[in-house]
């Protein structure tokens, strides 16, 4: 079967197009190109309007088959991206240590969105680790725990760290005084911009008039 995904691509396509401008001669060299089977190409291909039913069932019982496959491999992945993050951030209560260690010397003299960055992160790691626990709960309690249910707490883990991570990088890298000086630089420029001259105003003179 062609896993391409722009072959997938193609197929959805197909399907989503409208009945009255659906080419079913296309739509059986589809379903030849998945199944191979030529005998049945051979049946459909002298009347494909008249198969039209049968050939649209048949392509789309193999769209959902492919966007399962293309589901189920998007999970792997974030499976493995959860696991480095797990190993990485998520910790137990104990060794919120090091997340305490974290916070700058200067901390009280950052203004106070930048403050509240550090907090936020206290509360996303503490998010990260419920929804930790949930998904390990879900997989006991599933064995064969389908892809369906796992992949909204994979995409909320990845989605937290990824806020956690923008977040430190933020609060960490912050200058004091920064603020004041991209004041102070903005109202120098302002200052030193000229002030555009005033338009110049045209005398109208009055006209003539004409002598009779």
């Amino acid at each position: 079967m062609n896993q391409d995904p722009k072959f997938t691509e193609k197929l959805q396509a197909w399907l989503n197009t409208p009945e009255n401008k659906k080419d079913y001669a296309e739509g059986a060299i589809l379903l030849l190109q998945l199944s191979g089977n030529q005998i049945m190409y051979r049946n459909i291909s002298v009347n494909p309007r008249g198969k039209a039913e049968f050939i649209t069932g048949k392509l789309q019982q193999y769209l959902k088959f492919r966007l399962q496959q293309l589901t189920h491999k998007e999970v792997v992945e974030m499976q493995k991206k959860v696991e480095v993050i797990v190993k990485e951030t998520v910790k137990p209560d104990e060794e919120f240590a090091d997340f305490k260690a974290g916070k700058r010397a200067d901390h009280d003299q950052l203004p106070e969105e930048v403050q509240a960055l550090y907090a936020e992160n206290l509360d996303i790691v503490h998010r990260m680790r419920e929804v930790h626990l949930q998904l390990r709960k879900l997989s006991l309690e599933n064995a064969t725990c389908p892809d369906s249910e796992r992949y909204p707490f994979l995409k909320e883990l990845i989605a937290l760290d990824k806020k956690l991570h923008e977040n430190w990088d933020t609060y960490d890298h912050f200058v004091v005084g920064q603020e004041q000086e991209a004041e102070k630089e903005q109202e120098k420029k302002q200052e030193e911009k000229p002030k555009a001259a005033a338009p110049k105003t045209t005398k109208k003179t009055p006209a003539k008039s004409k002598k009779k």
